[in-house]
């Protein structure tokens, strides 16, 4: 069970890994500055209890032992014991109470240990100097409270309470409790700069840590791409750690695929070699029965084609082959195939420009077409090429007869010859067409801008766009 829904998080690694830092992130600055802000409240607390304990002082140098208060004492102190406003003062004794205007009522009252045994007065220690502290027999720890003046405003007090012969007496002093809230305030927004800058700090150290991390995640896709493309035969093993056996694994794939390939090939081969001498034996018995020789023709296209289909399920998708250079050798070859006829063939190819698709199929590919259409021109045939955006475009156009609109879906079909007066088998522009459709390209027949056919094959670029 995940913390944060599926359908919150985002689809990417980074995306995810950058929500959980930011969300921890807060949780932490948060939890901190909670943290701090109870420790400077703590520390102002205890810098009042102090003051407020030199308050008690003073007032416990107007407690007489007897329990009686030495008004004339008394009043020497009250200059110092109201020299802030909001701050108060109590005495009570057995005697009365005397205390400082408006005294604030005691919310659940300061616990106050009970006092100890009296002591005659030869033993009993002198009362403590003016200012000092309440320390002796005479006095216990002072004790905190809380309570709400006539406003109702909070005040945080201490109390302390001294023996005497004629019963305890309860010494207490109270400040604002804004006293406490007002440095706390003030250091909140220096805080919270703090926090922010501390935040911004490690959201910037998750970022660049979130780009080192994932980068040789983004370096093995692009090896992949490599390798799928045909720049490269297997992806770099020198990975992190936990990449390794990922990168192992994927190149024993690989291997396997390479392995299964040369088998599909072997066995196409050996396909062709077994069908080829009977076929030419049965060709040569029959060379004088012109309706079973065409049979014959057929039967030989028919094998050609299935092998090409049975060859090309298993393509080697990662293959390249040269544009301009296999042109040139087949133009060289259906020239001289032709040369009674003294065609013209017109050469604008591309340089430097490779095809996703074995040299084989290419060959196989383009000498369909250019067969094609020298048997069929008047006197040229002309082959250009463009590739843009990862896709490289193949046109082969002649000067002949053409094919009309509504029989161009048919001519690539099987064994379909429109032309019964040529030499052909009618597998042509069938093998071509499946060629492409199996290295991810597809076949075009349109009319040449002069008359004729225009033959256009469109195949992935090796490597992508570039």
């Amino acid at each position: 069970m995940t913390l944060i829904p599926q359908s919150i998080l985002p689809a990417s690694i980074h995306g995810r890994m950058l929500l959980i830092s930011a969300l921890a992130t807060l949780v932490a600055l948060a939890v901190a500055g909670l943290a701090i802000l109870g420790v400077l409240q703590g520390f102002v607390t205890r810098g009042l209890d102090q003051r407020l304990d030199a308050e008690l002082s003073l007032l416990a140098t107007a407690v007489r032992p007897d329990g009686a208060i030495d008004k004339p004492r008394l009043a020497q102190v009250r200059a110092a014991l109201a020299g802030e406003p909001g701050w108060r003062w109590r005495i009570a004794s057995p005697g009365g109470v005397v205390s400082s205007a408006d005294f604030p009522e005691v919310e659940d009252g300061p616990l106050l240990p009970p006092p100890p045994p009296l002591v005659p007065a030869a033993d009993r220690a002198p009362p403590p100097p003016v200012g000092g502290p309440l320390e002796g027999p005479r006095a216990h720890a002072p004790q905190p409270g809380e309570g709400y003046d006539a406003d109702g405003r909070r005040v945080h007090m201490r109390s302390v309470s001294l023996p005497s012969t004629a019963g305890p007496v309860t010494l207490t002093a109270a400040a604002p409790w804004a006293m406490v809230q007002k440095p706390v305030r003030g250091a909140l927004l220096p805080l919270l700069a703090i926090l922010a800058i501390l935040g911004a700090v490690l959201g910037g150290a998750a970022l660049v840590q979130l780009r080192l991390g994932l980068r040789p995640l983004r370096r093995l896709r692009a090896d992949v791409a490599a390798v799928r493309d045909g720049r490269a035969q297997t992806v770099a093993e020198d990975q992190p750690e936990e990449l390794r056996p990922l990168a192992t694994e994927l190149n024993a794939l690989l291997q396997d695929n390479a392995r299964t390939l040369a088998t599909a090939r072997a066995s196409a081969a050996n396909l062709a070699h077994a069908l080829k001498t009977p076929v030419a034996a049965l060709a040569l018995e029959l060379r004088d029965d012109p309706p079973r020789a065409a049979l014959i023709d057929r039967l030989y296209g028919t094998i050609r084609h299935h092998l090409a289909r049975a060859r090309n399920a298993v393509t080697e998708r990662r293959a390249a082959a040269p544009l301009a250079e296999t042109i040139a050798d087949l133009l060289g070859t259906v020239a001289q195939l032709h040369a009674d006829r003294a065609l013209v063939f017109d050469d604008t190819a591309q340089a430097n420009v490779t095809v996703a698709i074995e040299r084989s199929d290419l060959e196989e590919l383009l000498g369909n077409l250019l067969d094609n259409a020298a048997r069929h021109a008047a006197s040229r045939v002309a082959i250009a090429t463009t590739a843009q955006d990862g896709t490289v475009r193949i046109t082969v156009s002649d000067d002949g007869p053409g094919i009309p609109v509504a029989d161009r879906l048919r001519a690539t079909a099987p064994g379909v010859r429109l032309d019964e007066r040529g030499d052909g088998d009618g597998f042509g522009l069938a093998i071509v067409r499946d060629l492409a459709e199996l290295n991810g390209g597809r076949l075009l027949l349109d009319e040449a801008p002069g008359g004729g056919l225009a033959a256009t094959v469109e195949l992935p670029r090796a490597g992508g766009a570039s």
